[in-house]
C-alpha cells in the first residue's frame, strides 16, 4: 500500500482522528489504517492490534515497509489487551460486526479510561453500538454511512460526554436503529440500505402472516419497523 491506496471507508474512518492522534486500532487489517495516518502525520503514533498469528506478521511487515517501527507498535492480542489503561487517546476498530465491537468495547472498559474518542466501522448491527455508547456515557458526534464495493457501511464516531445530546426525537429506539444524523440527512446511500432493507421485512412479513401458526409478537415488531421506515423513507 501507498499512502494513497487506503480504502475510502479507511480514510473515512482516519478523517476522525485529531492531528497528532495516539490511537489503537483493533483488528488492523495489514496495519493499514495505522501506516496512512502516521505517513500523513509525522507526530502521529498508533498500536495495531492483531489477534491472530498471520495477520499481526502482516502488520509488522506493512509497518516495516514504511519505516514506522518507531511510532507503529504492533501487537499480539484479544481485543483491547492489547493496550494499558491511559496508554492511548482514540481508538478505532473498522470491519467488524457491531455486536462483536459492542463486546470489545465492554470486555475492555478498563482500557478506556483515557479514551478521548471511538470510531467505529461496523460491518452489520450499527445499533448495538449506539446502544453502548449511550449506556456507557460516550456521546455520538457525528456517523457517515458511504457505499463501497457493493456493501453499504456505517461509521460512528463517540466521544466522553452526554449520550442524550445526539438524540431529540420522541422516538430514541429508532434513532439508535437507524442512527440520528444519518436520518436527518437521509443520502443515496442511507435510502438504499433502509428501502431494501424494508423490502426484505414485507417479505419476511407476508410469509410469516401466510405460515399456519403466527407469531403474533414477531409480526408487531416486523409491522412496527416496516412503518417505521416507510417513514422515514417517506
Amino acid at each position: 500500500m501507498n499512502v494513497h491506496q487506503l480504502s475510502e471507508r479507511l480514510a473515512k474512518v482516519a478523517e476522525y482522528l485529531p492531528a497528532r492522534a495516539v490511537f489503537a486500532d483493533i483488528g488492523s487489517d495489514h496495519a493499514y489504517l495505522p501506516c496512512y495516518v502516521c505517513l500523513k502525520d509525522p507526530q502521529a503514533q498508533a498500536i495495531a492490534g492483531e489477534v491472530n498469528q498471520g495477520p499481526y506478521d502482516s502488520a509488522l511487515n506493512e509497518v516495516k515497509a514504511h519505516d514506522l517501527q518507531s511510532r507503529i507498535d504492533v501487537r499480539l492480542g484479544d481485543g483491547l489487551e492489547v493496550i494499558q489503561p491511559g496508554e492511548v487517546k482514540q481508538i478505532t476498530i473498522a470491519g467488524m460486526g457491531g455486536p462483536l465491537i459492542r463486546d470489545i468495547l465492554d470486555r475492555g472498559r478498563d482500557k478506556l479510561t483515557a479514551v478521548n474518542r471511538i470510531i467505529a466501522q461496523p460491518n452489520i448491527d450499527a445499533r448495538s453500538i449506539r446502544q453502548w455508547f449511550y449506556t456507557h456515557g460516550y456521546s455520538l458526534i457525528d456517523e457517515q454511512i458511504m457505499e463501497e464495493g457493493g456493501h453499504i457501511y456505517e461509521i460512528l464516531a463517540a466521544e466522553k460526554g452526554d449520550p442524550a445530546t445526539a438524540y431529540e426525537s420522541a422516538d430514541l429506539e429508532k434513532e439508535l436503529w437507524l442512527g440520528p444524523y444519518l436520518m436527518k440527512e437521509k443520502s443515496a446511500a442511507f435510502r438504499k440500505k433502509w428501502r431494501e432493507e424494508m423490502i426484505k421485512k414485507e417479505y419476511i412479513l407476508d410469509q410469516m402472516q401466510k405460515a399456519a401458526t403466527v407469531d403474533a409478537v414477531k409480526v408487531d415488531t416486523l409491522q412496527k419497523e416496516i412503518k417505521s421506515l416507510q417513514e422515514v423513507l417517506s
